[in-house]
């Protein structure tokens, strides 16, 4: 009998490969196909690269028993199918056809990708497409939901990202992560899964190899090897206090680099963003009790260094820029995604947005008109 397998999660699955392999090559029956649903680099890298170990535990069948295509290019189907069909002469490792950015392949050859989702699986190899998007209404994502074995590879809305990141540090890193570790990471590091495994092979190579491995929030800031992750903290600090020199100096560094605008963007983002929603809920009919309260309920860490900053940038951004913010960020997102994409109008674009932050849009207050007395 099928597996039904809708709501995968990769994330999940990092933390229990035992789960993964069981979906590959245990149960009754193995995917018609297997589907990677996500835009998240780093956990579509791990995925594929323990799905190659769960099918060929020796590393050198890999070698000549898995092919990659690339989507874009739009391979022949039937060069795809034929790799997946081909029996090992000397070997009983299975193959695997691995189709990478296959959305646009998708799209050109979905009526044969239908037919194989839907029938039985066989003893042959096994097919993997790497996809951004995957509706769940196609025929396509039906027969894998039933047949085969779909990943959802991106971090879903409302995932509580904190506890998974404690249980990634725990079981990747060997890393004691307490909760407010974990909230100061996500803060300065944003939802980038790649960076921030990054960051906890650096703070887990700092650590003591033998006792005590807990990571405490103060260590973040004060670890060294962060390199431009520890820039962008700065940079957004500097643009939220109203330093704009500093600011675009240290942007001047990133870009020069190599790093992303639109990267770049992504991070500053999830910081103003939280300090927008803190003026809003200040603003509201609920108030909170205090400004470190309202900081707290929109998502800042609560040690003392990340509260004092963020204390200092809300002051200094007041609350109608604050409330302004993600109207900002959406315009320049746009702008990074248009006619600034690239070179000096990337630039241009984000040092334009730090002036928005540090200049006041207040209207000034009309002064009243001198009267003229008879």
């Amino acid at each position: 009998m099928a597996k039904k397998t809708a709501g995968v999660l990769g994330l999940d699955l990092l933390l229990n490969p035992k789960n993964l392999k069981n979906l590959i090559i245990g149960g009754d029956s193995k995917p018609s196909m297997v589907v990677l649903v996500g835009d998240d680099q780093f956990v579509n890298r791990l995925i594929l690269s323990r799905l190659r170990k769960c099918i060929h535990p020796d590393e050198d069948d890999t070698s000549w028993a898995c092919r990659e295509f690339s989507g874009d290019d739009q391979p022949d189907p039937r060069d795809i199918l034929d790799e997946v069909a081909t029996v090992p002469m000397f070997s009983d490792a299975a193959r695997i056809a691995i189709v990478r950015q296959a959305d646009s392949f998708v799209s050109a050859h979905r009526e044969i990708l239908e037919r194989v989702a839907s029938q039985k699986p066989g003893p042959d190899g096994f097919l993997i497409l790497e996809m951004r998007s995957f509706p769940s209404n196609t025929r396509l994502a039906k027969a894998v939901h039933k047949h085969g074995l779909a990943i959802t590879t991106s971090t879903p809305p409302r995932f509580d990202l904190t506890k998974w990141l404690r249980q990634w540090a725990r079981e990747a890193h060997s890393i004691d992560l307490p909760a407010a570790t974990a909230g100061t990471i996500l803060e300065r590091l944003g939802n980038e899964l790649g960076q921030i495994d990054q960051a906890l092979t650096t703070f887990a190579s700092a650590l003591p190899q033998e006792g005590n491995r807990t990571l405490l929030p103060e260590m973040v800031d004060s670890l060294e090897g962060m390199g431009n992750q520890r820039t962008v903290w700065e940079m957004v600090d500097a643009a939220a206090a109203g330093r704009t020199t500093e600011a675009i100096s240290l942007l001047d560094k990133l870009l020069q680099s190599g790093e992303s605008p639109i990267g770049l963007t992504a991070q500053a983002a999830t910081v103003l963003r939280r300090y927008s929603t803190a003026a809003r809920l200040l603003g509201g009919p609920k108030r909170p009790a205090s400004l470190a309260a309202a900081l707290k309920e929109a998502g800042v860490a609560s040690w003392p260094k990340a509260m004092n900053q963020a204390e200092m940038a809300l002051r200094s951004l007041g609350s109608h820029r604050c409330r302004q913010l993600p109207n900002w960020l959406e315009s320049l997102d746009r702008s990074l995604k248009a006619e600034a994409s690239r070179g000096p109008r990337a630039r241009l674009a984000i040092e334009r947005f730090f002036c928005m932050m540090s200049t006041s849009t207040e209207k000034p207050q009309k002064q009243p008109k001198n009267r003229t007395h008879s």
